[in-house]
């Protein structure tokens, strides 16, 4: 079983910031296996962009390459799926983080989606709007 990393290891891996608890961070996510959820995707790209004033698309270049690192699982989901999540939030504002996610877990399951929201993704997946 890999231990659960959350957000503030994973924020700290990619700002460097502070330098200390980056390094503390760096010996978690460059030693051994570990794994995260979703959840810590989610609240990572909140902060890197809302706190840090990362660019959209940067950060979702960070989470990805983050994913593809051979040592990190993610629970629930295959990395393929979420990297292609991830993938939908680059070109601009229109697909939220976390809609992303819910589009992953449809994708992953085969199942519909109900939504009022007219910008979700439908990309591979039954959007209803009842």
């Amino acid at each position: 079983m890999r231990p659960l990393v959350d957000t503030s290891v994973v924020v700290r891996y990619l700002t460097g910031d502070p330098p200390e608890l980056a390094e503390r961070a760096a010996r978690i996510l460059d030693g051994g296996p570990v794994a995260l959820t979703d959840v810590v995707l989610v609240e990572a790209a909140y902060v890197l962009t809302t706190v840090y004033g990362v660019e959209r698309a940067q950060v979702v270049d960070a989470l990805v390459a983050f994913l593809q690192k051979e040592n990190v699982a993610v629970t629930g989901h295959k990395k393929e799926t979420l990297i292609s999540a991830l993938l939908l939030c680059r070109p601009s504002k229109r697909v939220s983080f976390a809609d992303a996610l819910i589009w992953a877990a449809a994708k992953e399951e085969g199942a519909p989606v109900y939504t009022l929201d007219r910008r979700f993704p439908e990309d591979g997946v039954e959007v209803r709007r009842p």
